[in-house]
């Protein structure tokens, strides 16, 4: 018998196939799998059109032998099996794919519209000598006499023969290589290895996938022995949760399927399933998550979705289908329109991934508006998860996606205990308001207690509460929502009095100016003025901010890498109330006791607005000594 050699340019392109197109030996499994279910989908279609051929659709199946003794895997299927000129011309030319002629050759025959081919390069059959030394296919063609085997070692070439087996089908066979100090093939002879690598790569295979197991029961005979028990199991799930049809499946079965795949012990807040056709068809599953991942705030965290084509994994997490504000989002796609790389691990860049992502990032903002109408309670727990997380979306990319999560973005506010989104305050707005005022801090409580938001709720006004350090970044590459412009109540710049009351207010600053620059002097750098306001209530002193960098965008600037040399600081601006007891007292001190007043209050407005001060110590002796 004489050795063929491959029908391919060079023993460089079959090297090349064996050792550089795949990142994970353990691939190999997905791809003979995928091939047995090629070889039984097309033996189905050709039962449908072909009355000589018998294909009872319940005894297709896929079969995997484990032999330790002899070191091999053996991956059976009863489908169309291949002659001899077919073994030939599919194992013996690399990168022909017959899976793909057939294919192509059937596209407008409408029986094979519930055909699912997975293979399209003629590759993935080689993968198996990552592990193995060498490898058997013994196949017999649907209505054909005899059996053939095909036989390679790799590189050096391949012997085809006749052969005895008595049905229709394929059984490939993989001889092990010897393990090595860097390489453990012999986990591959493992039932619970096999059986993991067929949940993960091919549970959604159509036809089921058995395998001999053993374990260990207990012995009805003798008490409190046991003996091994070995029975045929099917080790995947065949049907795709996905691909049935909604109103079928029960919640209970969509929460269970989440905890199971995405090891989660809390019941989703959400799941969004749904079917696209179109520029690009697929099924998608998706899970709001109830509760953070505990990683998910650490730089391990991988976002990104299963991906599937025609219901084999191709991906554990495709980043590209998701943006990084939906990152918490877990789930799957399953598509047949996707441009994968020869080794079916990765996606070619093209235009479907991107349609499909732009799909799935439409359905998941719907799915979120519909919750916050219908289920508030619901919206407002997933909020107060993941809410900061579409924040930082609307200031991500230069705003680039702020029209699409500026309505489902919300904030504590002066109006309530609860949330309240842009949309519900300026629904609240008086005719006469044009200004959206917020207020940064800490949380709701501390911010309701500054000097500031005194003045501006006697006004009637509601305030906004920004307790998240992005609350404010987002808001400034929102720029106004309905026409109607931001302001910070704690900037210098707000405007809230009457052309009387302001005129009344500059008077008194003009009268005081020689107090106020005593003061600044006496403060130096640490503030860009001091002056009188009439916005305080009944609160004495305030520290407020000019220009564009707020008290709470400096904070937050601070706390970043380098971010005390960075440059950016809050020009700050010390604002007395000059209706207070203590302006007055001001005015009638002489310079010493002036200029204990004056770094009493700065330290005291430092304190009000979340400010560390430099001297502590300091501060309270100076207290102490005029009390």
């Amino acid at each position: 018998m004489r050795k063929k050699q491959f029908k391919a340019e060079s023993k460089k392109l079959l090297d090349m196939m064996i050792n550089s197109i795949y990142t994970h030996k353990e691939i190999f499994l997905r791809e003979l799998i995928s091939n047995a279910s090629d070889a039984t989908d097309k033996l189905y279609f050709k039962s449908l059109t072909d009355d000589s051929i018998k294909a009872d659709k319940d005894s297709l199946k896929i079969r995997i032998d484990l032999d330790k003794e002899n070191r091999t895997i053996k991956v059976s299927d009863n489908g169309i099996g291949m002659s001899a000129e077919e073994l030939e011309n599919n194992l013996g030319t690399i990168a022909k794919s017959d899976s793909l002629d057939f294919k192509k050759e059937n596209a407008d025959d409408d029986n094979a519209k519930d055909i699912e081919v997975i293979g399209q390069f003629g590759v993935g059959f080689y993968s198996a000598f990552m592990v193995a030394d060498k490898i058997e296919v013994v196949s017999k063609a649907v209505g054909a006499d005899v059996a053939n085997k095909w036989s390679s070692t790799g590189v050096d070439g391949y012997t085809v023969e006749e052969c005895e087996k008595d049905s229709n089908g394929t059984v490939i066979t993989l001889y092990l290589k010897e393990d090595t100090e860097n390489e453990n093939y012999s986990q591959y002879l493992e039932q619970y290895k096999i059986q993991e690598l067929v949940k993960k790569y091919s549970d959604y295979i159509r036809y089921p996938i058995v395998m001999e197991m053993s374990k260990e029961v207990p012995d009805p005979e003798k008490e409190g022995e046991y003996i091994t028990e070995v029975n045929d199991e099917v080790l995947n799930s065949q049907i795709p949760l996905w691909r049935k049809n909604k109103n079928e499946i029960k919640p209970e079965e969509y929460n269970d399927f989440y905890k199971q795949k995405f090891y989660d012990y809390a019941d989703p807040t959400l799941v969004i399933h749904s079917k696209v056709e179109g520029q690009a068809t697929f099924d998608a599953l998706m899970y709001i998550p109830s509760v953070a991942p505990m990683d998910f705030y650490s730089k391990n965290y991988e976002k990104g979705l299963q991906l599937y084509s025609n219901g084999v994994l191709i991906m554990d997490k495709c980043s590209d289908l998701l943006p990084d504000y939906f990152s918490f989002v877990k789930g799957l796609v399953d598509s047949a329109d996707l441009n994968l790389n020869i080794s079916r691990e990765t996606l070619q860049q093209d235009h479907q991934v991107r349609i499909i992502a732009k799909a799935i990032d439409k359905k998941i903002k719907s799915e979120l508006a519909k919750m916050l109408k219908n289920d508030r309670e619901k919206y407002e727990g997933f909020f107060k998860t993941f809410g900061t997380n579409l924040k930082w979306g609307v200031y991500a990319d230069y705003g680039m996606h702020k029209d699409g999560l500026k309505d489902l973005i919300m904030f504590k506010s002066s109006n309530g205990d609860g949330y309240t989104t842009l949309k519900e305050y300026v629904e609240r707005m008086a005719d006469s308001q044009d200004t959206i005022y917020y207020a940064c801090g800490d949380s709701a409580e501390k911010i309701a207690l500054l000097p500031q938001c005194e003045g501006v709720k006697a006004k009637g006004y509601e305030i906004l509460y920004f307790t998240d350090e992005v609350d404010e970044f987002a808001i400034q590459m929102l720029m106004d929502y309905d026409g109607k412009k931001f302001a910070n109540i704690c900037k210098d710049d707000l405007d809230l009095s009457t052309d009387a009351e302001k005129e009344a207010l500059s008077k008194k600053n003009e009268d005081a100016k020689e107090l106020l620059e005593k003061m600044k002097n006496i403060l130096g750098d640490e503030v860009s003025s001091v002056k009188l306001t009439d916005k305080l209530g009944s609160h004495a002193v305030c520290l407020s901010a000019e220009g564009y960098v707020s008290l709470e965008m400096a904070k937050v600037l601070s706390q970043m890498p380098g971010g005390n040399d960075n440059g950016v600081k809050a020009q700050l601006v010390l604002e007395i109330n000059s209706e207070h007891p203590i302006a007055e007292k001001l005015k009638n001190s002489d310079e010493d006791t002036l200029k204990k007043y004056t770094n009493i209050l700065y330290s005291q407005a430092r304190l009000i607005a979340g400010l560390p001060i430099d001297n502590p110590t300091e501060l309270a002796d100076s207290i102490i000594e005029l009390m």
